[in-house]
């Protein structure tokens, strides 16, 4: 299979100047439509996705990875809903807030403008194709999509559904491109256009973020791997911080905003671990500890260096007990990946320092960093959690799909050669 990726590109770009002049109205409309498409092929996707799902079952894939790629009528239905839900959103396309009236009579704006074209390379989540498409047509953006290989037939689906509901409402349907060739030469024709496409985004693992970066010509907005960390201070309410643990681990491992390392102080460790311990073993999830740790909790396993480095997206999670605040914080600068770190305290003085002196996109107090995501943060369906700062950071969603350009009003000003 080959796929002509630059005139996949070239349909984007021509497509996007008609997206940035799109009205708030036909976009909407075009949201509601690609939702309504989707429905209507419900049956065809999912029945693209039952072999692959079947395959990745076969070859050994973690249930972690399995259960992201699979499909259901209702997880269907919540990304069409995504879709309605983004049409709900405010534009930020044309947005103007004041910059500065110069001496000359000068008055400078700055407006919210559409980036262009947005490609977006991605793993094994389907329901990132719409996701991402939904979000660049509300933002006045073409997406180049392209998902991996074990979900090369249901993301061609959902994609055509999402062309033939923009069809319906008079929107070019090149504004949403499927790179349908699993080949990873496509991938890398596809980072060389960068006079036609003005920024990648990679979705996915260390790996997939590590290739994209080193192989594009095109700026990259990373979104990296989700090493999250839950420290429960000295003046925790246990209670509270075994629930927020158990949710950060237990209820979704498999996704980045889980929490892979558990950090406790030592004053609450012995009073803590074995009641959290007990719920994590009910769950089926692997303990890994430091020594002070399995002194407290035999059946752990030992921690080795690499496991504090490591995003397991599975039902384990490494363990460790600190003497203090500094070196919980100390630890997360160490080894986080900057997506989410959360402290479970009652203290609001040593809550105040963890937020101002952790290094992250989003830093919690009393609640679990499984809620960094762009529907939860009220931003809609998100493009992903950039890890890094240029140019968003967090979750991403809209506003971080668009830039600011200064617009001048002025009335005749020249400018003096002699300045």
């Amino acid at each position: 299979m080959s796929c002509d990726v630059e005139r996949m590109a070239r349909e984007a770009k021509e497509a996007s100047r008609v997206l940035a002049k799109a009205s708030t109205d036909l976009k909407n409309r075009g949201l509601k439509a690609m939702a309504k498409a989707l429905r209507r092929r419900a049956r065809v996707v999912l029945s693209d996705n039952a072999p692959e799902v079947a395959a990745a079952k076969a070859a050994g894939r973690t249930a972690a990875f399995v259960d992201r790629l699979t499909l259901t009528p209702s997880r269907l239905e919540g990304v069409a809903r995504a879709l309605e839900d983004v049409a709900a959103l405010p534009d930020p396309v044309g947005a103007v807030r004041p910059f500065a009236r110069r001496p000359n009579g000068l008055v400078i704006r700055r407006m919210r403008v559409p980036l262009g074209v947005v490609a977006i390379v991605y793993e094994s989540r389907p329901g990132v194709t719409a996701d991402a498409a939904g979000l660049c047509l509300k933002s006045g953006n073409a997406a180049v999509l392209r998902g991996g290989k074990e979900a090369v037939r249901a993301n061609g689906a959902i994609a055509a559904a999402l062309r033939e509901g923009l069809r319906s409402v008079g929107l070019p349907p090149g504004a949403v491109g499927f790179v349908d060739d699993p080949d990873r030469a496509a991938v890398a024709r596809l980072l060389r256009l960068d006079s036609l496409i003005d920024l990648v985004i990679p979705r996915g693992g260390p790996e997939l973020t590590r290739s994209v970066r080193e192989g594009s010509l095109i700026p990259v907005l990373a979104h990296d791997k989700g090493l999250c960390h839950t420290y429960v201070d000295a003046k925790a309410d246990l209670d509270m911080a075994a629930d927020i643990a158990y949710n950060a681990k237990a209820e979704r491992p498999g996704v980045c905003n889980a929490m892979e390392t558990l950090l406790v102080h030592k004053a609450v460790a012995k009073r803590f671990l074995p009641e959290a311990a007990a719920r994590y073993a009910a769950a089926g999830v692997e303990l890994r500890g430091c020594p002070e740790t399995r002194r407290i909790l035999p059946e752990a396993k030992a921690a080795a260096p690499a496991d504090w480095d490591t995003e397991y997206l599975d039902l384990v999670l490494s363990v460790k007990v600190v003497a203090s605040l500094d070196e919980a914080v100390a630890h997360i600068a160490r080894h986080g990946s900057g997506l989410a770190e959360c402290i479970v305290t009652r203290d609001r003085k040593a809550a105040e320092r963890f937020l101002r002196e952790v290094d992250a996109g989003a830093v919690y107090w009393n609640a679990s960093t499984r809620f960094t995501d762009g529907g939860e943060f009220g931003l809609g369906a998100e493009m992903g959690i950039s890890t890094q700062k240029l140019h968003a950071r967090g979750p991403v969603a809209l506003e971080g799909l668009t830039c600011e350009k200064f617009v001048v009003y002025g009335r005749g000003q020249t400018r003096d050669s002699r300045k």
